[in-house]
């Protein structure tokens, strides 16, 4: 066990301080390297942050946390944390004690040394220093002194021993491979830049084809950038190698593949019995909180959102989930709270800018919509975003020429960012636009626009919707088979998007019992939101089905469901479906014979669109048929 080792002393000394509890953290510093070596820079700090975070007795500062602190403290982000700085930030923090680490070289050996400071009164908890034979057993060294620094701080033996993988097993033996892996983790949870996040990643897997968790991480940062395709791809590389990892990890990395592969209901177990094992864990609750925003179940994404914050109240991603869980339930008051003081805290995120930018939509704010795309021009990976996310607003109106200016720059960044399946999302979603608008020939441009791009899952749902739409039965059939052969796990696929693209096939065919009852199995999810990508439909089972009713002459009913996409106003977003459900409604109640609330609604259609392009097909309808209510 001990090959290549040589342990050289432990001193543990105690004055007014007696380990740590359960509720105390503790602040990791930079590593002091004399050794003259760059590949211990910030590696050493990782490989032990690793270790320690198998513990569910420890909670170490997160850097979120730290880049946070270190603002307030006048410092800049990449600073180095000294000792000295490390003692502040402790301080500042209410935390328990900060952890030291050293490597130097001594003949053919190094020397690697940890020590634990108490924040409040300078004493030293406890002190660890070994030596490693070469530069090849240097993780393996500080294994055994992080093991032991963890029990002197007062972590139960038993825990100690049920979570200890070494880093080699848990993370890798190339220390290389994790200098990459450590500056891709803060490149991605620091600076939230997941572009750049990519090669560093990519670094670390070209160096370790076996580590498991830069597969995972990877995977993270791809879903991030609407990469779907290739995260599901690394999310599986990860868990075929999950056997070479640490308990924390392992839950990491099987939680992650659930997730891509769209198995709600695994990825919902993995995540609670997470949560349960490491109680001082947020990582967790945040995942199940986007797990019932999935499935619709929007109190309870509440629920975790506010628990995860609970947790940790420093994180950016905290806030900006909380934010939009407040969102969700149209609590926008709420929503803008959280969002203000975030922002007044210098937890700035692209997630947060989106949920500005949304709850800017649905209070008509039109400033504050670009004053969001403004911060996002010029921002790889964010940019794109916004810029689709002003399409749709501009389609929501019936501006379709601006939204097709808005569509076509978006499309441009996320193909100079290299994202060829958001690219392929944004022509989906335009297509989607010109099919509900009754431009048949710019749909069908759009849809042979994703022909060689990448059509992840909800890419491939919005092709098979629109040729649906279309009335092109055979490739809408075959794409939406191939959909339930690639994502057979997938709980969205199965229970909303394949539902809906056959109840369309049916009322094309004039099926609408077919159409009704198709739309079954949707109705217990069709108020979630998709998980990722570029293509993000929502609500669209609802929307089917009220055309099912409508064709059925069952207009009462067909009301009422239009009349759900009204009332969930804070779902639908921008979707022109919002738009276009005041229209459906005025149609059924015209069918009904109930002219007073048929007028009622046309108007309030042509109200919204009240500065659309004249020459769109469904505007040109809709106006001829409230002149003949008149």
């Amino acid at each position: 066990m001990l090959i290549g080792l040589t342990l050289v002393g432990w001193l543990l000394y105690s004055r007014t301080t007696h380990g740590l509890t359960e509720k105390d953290s503790i602040v990791l510093a930079d590593f002091s390297n004399s050794t003259g070596d760059t590949v211990f820079d910030g590696t050493l700090r990782q490989g032990l942050s690793v270790q320690l975070e198998q513990s569910p007795f420890l909670s170490i500062i997160s850097d979120q946390q730290i880049q946070q602190t270190l603002r307030l403290m006048g410092q800049h982000g990449d600073v180095r944390l000294t000792p000295e700085i490390a003692l502040d930030l402790c301080q500042r923090t209410r935390s328990a004690a900060v952890l030291d680490g050293s490597i130097a070289v001594l003949g053919s050996q190094y020397v690697l040394g940890l020590k634990a400071v108490s924040c409040r009164t300078g004493d030293t908890v406890a002190e660890q220093q070994v030596r490693a034979n070469g530069k090849e057993q240097v993780l393996a060294a500080m294994d055994k002194a992080a093991a032991n620094l963890r029990g002197k701080l007062g972590e139960s033996l038993s825990t100690v021993q049920k979570f200890d993988t070494p880093v080699e097993q848990a993370t890798t033996a190339s220390l290389e491979a994790l200098q990459a892996y450590s500056l891709g983790r803060k490149t991605m949870t620091v600076k939230s830049d997941f572009a750049a996040a990519v090669p560093l990643f990519q670094r670390a897997v070209s160096l370790d084809p076996n580590f498991a968790m830069a597969y995972s991480s990877l995977s993270n940062v791809y879903w991030s950038l609407g990469e779907t395709n290739l995260g599901a791809e690394n999310a599986r590389k990860a868990y075929e190698l999950r056997e070479r990892t640490s308990d924390r990890e392992k839950f990491y990395i099987e939680c992650n593949y659930y997730w891509a592969a769209g198995n709600l209901e695994k990825a919902r177990q993995g995540y609670e019995l997470w949560a349960q094992t490491y109680p001082r864990d947020d990582v967790p609750l945040g995942y199940l909180s986007a797990i019932y925003t999935q499935l619709g179940e929007h109190d309870k994404a509440l629920v975790e959102s506010q628990e995860a914050f609970r947790r940790d109240p420093t994180s950016g991603l905290n806030y900006a989930n909380l934010a939009f869980s407040y969102l969700n339930l149209n609590l926008l008051d709420h929503a803008r709270a959280v969002a203000e003081e975030a922002q007044a805290k210098k937890l700035d995120s692209q997630y947060l800018r989106f949920s500005l930018y949304q709850l800017a939509f649905l209070q008509n704010d039109v400033a504050a919509m670009a004053q969001q795309a403004a911060w996002a021009a010029g921002k790889p990976g964010v940019e794109d975003v916004l810029l689709a996310s002003e399409a749709n607003t501009a389609a929501y109106f019936g501006r379709l020429a601006e939204a097709r200016e808005f569509s076509r720059r978006a499309v441009a960044s996320a193909e100079r960012s290299q994202e060829k399946e958001t690219s392929a999302g944004y022509e989906a979603q335009a297509a989607l636009w010109e099919a509900l608008f009754g431009n048949a020939a710019e749909a069908r441009q759009k849809v042979g626009a994703t022909l060689g791009l990448p059509r992840g899952r909800d890419v491939q749902y919005g092709v098979a919707l629109v040729l649906a739409f279309e009335g092109d039965a055979a490739e809408s059939q075959s794409l939406a088979d191939d959909l339930g052969k690639r994502f057979p796990e997938d709980t969205l696929v199965k229970f909303k998007y394949l539902p809906t693209i056959h109840a369309q096939l049916a009322l094309n065919r004039s099926d609408f019992l077919e159409a009704i009852s198709t739309l079954q199995l949707a109705a217990p999810y069709e108020l979630g939101l998709p998980g990722g990508g570029a293509f993000s439909p929502t609500l669209y089972p609802v929307y089917v089905r009220g055309k099912a009713y409508l064709a059925a002459h069952r207009s009462n009913e067909a009301a009422n469901e239009f009349q759900k996409i009204v009332n969930q106003r804070s779902i639908v977003q921008n979707e022109a479906i919002g738009a276009l459900a005041h229209l459906q409604i005025g149609r059924a109640y015209a069918t009904q014979g109930d002219t007073a609330k048929a007028k009622t609604a046309y108007q309030d259609f042509l109200t919204l669109w009240k500065d659309a392009d004249p020459d769109i097909p469904i505007l040109i309808a809709a106006k001829a048929e409230y002149a003949k209510l008149k």
